[in-house]
């Protein structure tokens, strides 16, 4: 598979430049490089991007991630590879990822609520972003057809 173009965030040099500072400012809020992993894992799964999901297996890895945790990210809510405060996070990208399924509010108080009684608002303020990042490249890489395996940078 060959993707349609170049990633636009490499076609125009300032996008990478803004989406790096919002990278740093992630990785500043306090949050474990494997708990980012898998939220943006799971992200990548539901929407089906092929590219991201791979990369986040193998910077999942990177990260410390268990192989036995990486392949349960599917399935995270029968699995007894996550903690507490892990499956409020992905509870969290679930709903954060599936907005346009929803009518009422898009993410329901009694997630929100879980997931705030684990993280504190730098941490929040993180996975958030973390969540919301991820959800734009995958947006990016399926309109494209970014080849799993793809590189940027």
């Amino acid at each position: 598979m060959t993707a349609r173009m170049k990633n636009p965030a490499m076609v125009l040099p300032d996008a990478m430049k803004g989406i790096n500072t919002i990278y740093k400012g992630i990785h500043q809020g306090g949050l474990a490089a494997e708990l980012l992993e898998i939220v943006a894992l799971r992200a990548s799964q539901i929407n089906g991007c092929s590219a991201c999901v791979t990369s986040h297996l193998g910077t999942g890895r990177n990260a410390g991630v268990s192989d036995d945790k990486l392949f349960a990210v599917a399935a995270w809510r029968e699995s007894a590879e996550f903690t507490e405060a892990e499956r409020a996070a992905l509870a969290l990208t679930e709903v954060v990822t599936r907005l346009a399924d929803k009518s009422g509010d898009g993410v329901p108080d009694e997630i929100w609520d879980a997931v705030a009684d684990q993280y504190d608002e730098n941490q929040l303020a993180a996975l958030v972003l973390n969540i919301s990042l991820t959800n734009f490249f995958n947006r990016i890489n399926t309109t494209i057809k970014e080849p799993a395996g793809a590189h940027w940078g």
